[in-house]
């Protein structure tokens, strides 16, 4: 399917065709900051669009946004970019209801309508905890916030009462990308039932990741103890480390049983893996709720987003659980792992350990779109009848 392509002029004209549209046909608009946004959107637009009916916007910055081309009749789709447009957008705004996974709301470029009292509702683009991976007041400017589980419940009421802000509407809501990685499973049974011997590796982020701290050592390692190796490293290290991404590419970009993934794993991938090795990076809490099964992680330093973040005393959620879902492993102990991937499967205990974890962390696990849904229906409503 061909994506349509944008000059500076049409964008404006994007812009002047959204704002054309009346109140009924703005009233829910979800906007996409980039093209992972749709991972926590779309069970939610599907469960709004083909299951109540409803029309529903959707704004986005990604100029190859698959959604552009969406055939569905109850989407209208625009493109704003990212720069004066945008900001225009934001300003000027007249819908009932905005729907981001964008923190920072009034606290850099993107501001609440100046014109119109829009309701604005932030979903989660991670299970971690919001204080230790947000930066303080990231979410202070939003109306309504769909909490993925306990742990940001009673985050942002801690938040609330130690910073003196006025409540918001807490949703007990869950994590889309979670209840899609579960169906996905389910669509994959021929890739669960084989052995695999495929390893992820999924470093986040900054001067201690694990691909700084010991990527090149353990890669090494995991090639010589004949396991296939996929490494997805974080798109800001492909942007600010590019020569280790050289140096890993001579070194290994001959095997064949060596994948340097620049995008998004494959969901084939992804599903037919026998092990993600990571550090603090969130995919680590995704895979190891989807398949049961320890995650390994490097030990190296966290790192620190939220430099408030000890205002809160509540421990996060990604060390609370950590030894539970998981193996943390030492950068000088790499050896050690071999044999943990190896015997990763027999042990049940630990099976059946982290599914106790993941009913304690997610709220409505395979149930989160018709929650939200739900409440974006009914929150409609009764917006529609104030306004």
């Amino acid at each position: 399917m061909k994506l349509p392509s944008f000059s500076v002029g049409q964008v404006w004209k994007e812009l002047h065709r959204f704002e054309s549209l009346d109140e009924n046909e703005s009233s829910i608009v979800f906007y996409a900051e980039n093209i992972t946004s749709m991972n926590h959107f779309k069970t939610l637009i599907s469960e709004l669009t083909k299951k109540m009916d409803l029309n529903i916007c959707y704004v986005t910055s990604v100029k190859d946004d698959p959604m552009l081309s969406s055939e569905n009749q109850k989407i209208k789709s625009f493109y704003i970019g990212d720069g004066t447009v945008r900001v225009k957008f934001f300003l000027t705004l007249k819908a009932r209801i905005l729907i981001m996974d964008m923190p920072d709301l009034e606290k850099l470029y993107v501001k609440r309508s100046k014109v119109y009292p829009v309701h604005y509702i932030y979903i989660f683009h991670s299970m971690f905890s919001m204080h230790s991976y947000l930066k303080k007041g990231a979410i202070d400017n939003y109306d309504t916030i769909f909490c993925v589980g306990p742990h940001h419940l009673n985050e942002i009421k801690e938040t609330e009462k130690v910073y003196g802000l006025k409540p918001k509407k807490l949703v007990l809501y869950g994590f889309a990308r979670l209840d899609t990685l579960l169906q996905q499973k389910r669509n994959y049974p021929q890739l669960n039932s084989k052995p695999k011997d495929l390893v992820l590796i999924t470093p986040s982020y900054g001067d201690n990741n694990l691909l700084e701290v010991c990527g090149v050592e353990l890669i090494d390692i995991l090639l010589k103890s004949n396991f296939k190796v996929l490494l997805r490293p974080h798109f800001r290290t492909l942007k600010e480390s590019t020569k280790l991404i050289e140096t890993i590419n001579r070194e290994f970009g001959k095997n064949p049983n060596f994948t340097l993934e620049k995008g998004v794993i494959p969901p084939d991938l992804f599903h037919s893996s026998v092990c993600m090795i990571s550090d603090w990076s969130g995919i680590s809490l995704e895979y190891a709720f989807t398949f049961e099964r320890p995650v390994i992680f490097i030990d190296v330093p966290k790192k620190i987003l939220n430099s408030n973040s000890n205002d809160i005393s509540l421990e996060p959620i990604e060390i609370s659980i950590r030894h539970e879902i998981g193996h943390v492993v030492s950068p000088k102990n790499l050896e050690k792992i071999p044999s943990l991937i190896a015997s990763s499967d027999e042990n049940d205990e630990i099976h059946e350990q982290i599914k106790v974890v993941r009913s304690k962390t997610v709220y409505n696990i395979g149930e989160s779109a018709t929650v939200g849904a739900k409440y974006i229906q009914k929150l409609n409503e009764e917006l529609r009848s104030i306004n």
